[in-house]
């Protein structure tokens, strides 16, 4: 049960840095909340979340195959690696590089909020690799057993975490975009370090068994 606690914790701080910077899923979840309501910006919210489980689902999967080749198992913690260093670096320029730019908004009605959520989600490929490196890492930790719980677990916190920011985007938009230059930069700064962070550990982990 306790490394159901610490995978719950990690994976959940993982989503939720990494949909923190605004952008085209929390900031659509912001203006549909605006615009049509808080109720639609919650089913916005809930469709983007489903479809990020659904991906972390994935993820799991893809890694649970590699683990299951031990001649391959050495791929888990070099594809960690390469998703680590991709991150680090994607967010660190982000933050470099970050101005006032206007977010395309996708106009939804309360009927397809839910869907157009996970139509949006669906675009983003960067998750399935983000939470394929989270996975391996995590299973490299012994935080995660491919086991059902464990499994779902990763699936629920990695939703959890993201719909929880969405939420707030929902809720403290106006406060947030007050202040979304200096956010976006700062957000993407400590996206960076947190990479950086889980980098070192996996070189470690791999060049130093």
């Amino acid at each position: 049960m306790a490394h159901l606690i610490i995978l719950f914790f990690v994976t959940f701080s993982a989503a939720f840095m990494a949909t923190v910077p605004p952008g085209l899923l929390n900031m659509n979840a912001a203006k549909t909340s605006v615009k049509k309501g808080k109720l639609n910006g919650i089913m916005f919210s809930l469709g983007v979340a489903t479809m990020i489980m659904m991906q972390a689902y994935v993820a799991v999967m893809i890694s649970k195959y590699l683990y299951r080749h031990p001649e391959i198992i050495d791929l888990l913690l070099k594809i960690a690696l390469g998703v680590f260093a991709f991150f680090a670096l994607y967010f660190f320029i982000s933050a470099r590089r970050e101005k006032a730019k206007k977010i395309k908004i996708v106009k939804v009605s309360k009927k397809n909020s839910y869907f157009k959520g996970m139509l949006l989600a669906a675009l983003n490929l960067l998750t399935i690799p983000y939470y394929s490196g989270l996975n391996a890492m995590w299973n490299a930790s012994g935080w995660i057993k491919f086991e059902i719980w464990d499994i779902l677990t990763f699936i629920i916190a990695a939703g959890s975490g993201t719909f929880t920011v969405l939420y707030l985007y929902t809720v403290y938009f106006y406060k947030l975009e007050a202040k979304t230059d200096r956010f976006s930069k700062n957000s993407n700064y400590v996206l960076s370090l947190l990479m950086l962070v889980l980098l070192v550990i996996t070189i470690f982990r791999v060049f130093y068994k």
